[in-house]
């Protein structure tokens, strides 16, 4: 009966606890699995107004994205700015942002 006993418990303890954790370790990575997958649907949304991308994420050349800045159109850092007005920092980072032509006044006399 001892020895059976042994044998069971030794089983239990050699395959049933690291099942069990590994099952554990699985559910955790699945949880945050799905809340990493929310928060990048959620960052995904603010890109996209009107289901309008940002010109980076249409894959736009950058003499497309230049063209695009220096007409009338609105930039598309303008267009996703926070609730706040606050410009996003993805778009503070982002090449086309950086590289966009700084917008010329129409009244070229300055005023002193």
């Amino acid at each position: 009966m001892n020895t059976t006993l042994a044998l069971l418990t030794g089983l239990f303890v050699r395959l049933a606890i690291p099942f069990l954790v590994t099952a554990l370790v699985v559910l955790a990575l699945r949880k945050l699995d799905a809340r990493w997958q929310a928060e990048a649907e959620k960052e995904h949304r603010v890109m996209t107004r009107d289901n309008e991308p940002c010109w980076k994420e249409q894959g736009l050349a950058m003499d497309e994205i230049k063209l695009r800045a220096a007409k009338s159109e609105q930039p598309c850092w303008q267009m996703h700015r926070l609730s706040n007005g606050y410009l996003r920092e993805a778009c503070l980072d982002c090449d086309v942002f950086i590289s966009a032509p700084i917008p010329s006044s129409k009244h070229t006399t300055a005023h002193i």
